[in-house]
């Protein structure tokens, strides 16, 4: 299971509720998305063989839109309203591209203000951003602290601080976050944040009804909004091991034609859950940038017997070797995952697994990750924080509970 569906669209500017102008920016990079980079070349033996979607061209509108902006800012470097379009203009393409780079060209624009003291709050958000993306949970939480403190009203720190406790495993303080969103936002966006915290915290019944009232709601809403809601509604829904509820609302979301690499990998996790690794493949065959959807794809070839999965697998490690080079650490689960079902490295599945939880990274699907690690690896002992941590925030989850059941059988 993935973590909560993080990409939040909202809004720029002062911190009222009237005449707030909508912009579209990722709240959250959740699952650590690398860049194609590799330690050594890789040959493929196909010359047919696609390696990779190449980003977006210069030819390409919004390319031509951002140099365009950025000749503007390099004349004018301390215009701070042209500094924040463009860092949330490079954060939108970077989660929709699957593409890091454009998180650092995010940064660079927002070099001036960067290390003041503080910095202005519209700086400070998207400095939490970015801090999110690279898993500095501390730094990003820190930073929303300071701009709450200024701007109590500021529906998008609130809504990026539920966001990162979420993945921090305290939906208790993630509830507190979004119940501050109760007159700041749509109805939807506070139910979607609401039943995300809900459904981790012991109520995913009621979470999943009130979710779902929402969106029966005729109230107009944004489409990236409904995106963000179904794919809640739909990871609910598995929590409940209600699959044809959960199978229809990822469709739902899907249907709405806004590409995110998040909705994508969290559907093939569905698929794969239940064994149907053709429709994965089918579903990531032109996603194999993005390193969450090229892990998945692989995980689904090797199902089939499609010799592929071993090529995708040496791709997927020389990029995790880069990453490691740049002393990046924001692929352990993936990476863990890659041991524990393609190459069948248990033990060593297991020790990427506890420091991925040791980094905060708390989630159901980490907690998962490592249970069955453990349970591969026959060492039922390491897994008694997860265990505690699921009893103290009472988490419902049909999986987790069956592993659970498992390792407590193993290590009687």
């Amino acid at each position: 299971m993935n973590p909560l569906f993080a990409v939040h669209f909202w809004r720029a500017g002062g911190h009222s509720t009237s005449g707030w102008r909508r912009w579209r920016v990722l709240l959250g990079v959740l699952l650590g998305i690398a860049g194609p980079a590799s330690a050594v070349p890789f040959t493929p033996a196909d010359p047919n063989q696609v390696l990779e979607r190449l980003p977006l061209a210069a030819t390409d509108p919004t390319v031509r839109e951002l140099q365009g902006l950025r000749r503007q800012l390099a004349a004018q470097p301390d215009h701070l309203d042209l500094a924040l379009r463009i860092a949330r203009r490079n954060i939108e393409i970077g989660r929709s591209e699957a593409d890091p780079r454009y998180y650092g060209y995010a940064q660079a624009a927002l070099a001036p203000w960067w290390e003041q003291t503080p910095p202005p709050p519209e700086v400070l958000l998207l400095r939490a951003v970015l801090r999110q993306n690279r898993h500095d949970f501390i730094g990003a939480l820190d930073d929303l602290r300071h701009v709450l403190a200024v701007q109590p009203r500021n529906a998008q720190a609130w809504l990026t601080q539920a966001v990162i406790q979420q993945v921090q495993g305290e939906p208790a303080a993630a509830l507190r976050s979004c119940l501050a969103l109760r007159r700041l936002t749509s109805p939807l966006l506070f139910n979607a944040c609401l039943g995300g915290a809900l459904g981790r915290g012991g109520q995913v019944e009621f979470a999943y009804a009130s979710l779902r009232r929402a969106l029966e709601n005729p109230t107009e809403a944004a489409a990236e909004e409904r995106l963000y809601a179904l794919t809640v509604l739909a990871e609910l829904a598995e929590q409940r091991g209600a699959a044809p509820d959960a199978e229809r609302h990822f469709r739902e979301a899907l249907a709405l034609g806004r590409r995110s690499v998040y909705l994508l990998g969290a559907y093939a996790d569905f698929l794969l859950d239940r064994n149907r690794p053709a429709e994965v493949r089918q579903l990531l065959a032109s996603e194999q940038r993005a390193d969450s959807l090229l892990l998945r794809l692989a995980l689904a070839e090797r199902r089939l017997d499609d010799p592929a999965w071993q090529r995708h697998t040496e791709v997927l490690e020389a990029r995790f070797a880069a990453a490691r080079q740049r002393g990046d650490g924001i692929h352990i689960a993936a990476e863990a995952r890659l041991r524990l079902d393609l190459r069948q490295q248990s033990q060593e599945a297991l020790t990427l697994a506890q420091r991925n939880w040791a980094q905060q990274q708390r989630e159901p699907q980490d907690a998962r990750l490592l249970l069955e690690a453990a349970l591969a690896a026959g060492q039922s002992e390491a897994t008694c924080e997860v265990l505690d941590w699921l009893n103290r925030v009472k988490l419902e989850d049909e999986r987790l509970a069956d592993l659970s059941r498992r390792l407590r059988e193993t290590g009687s």
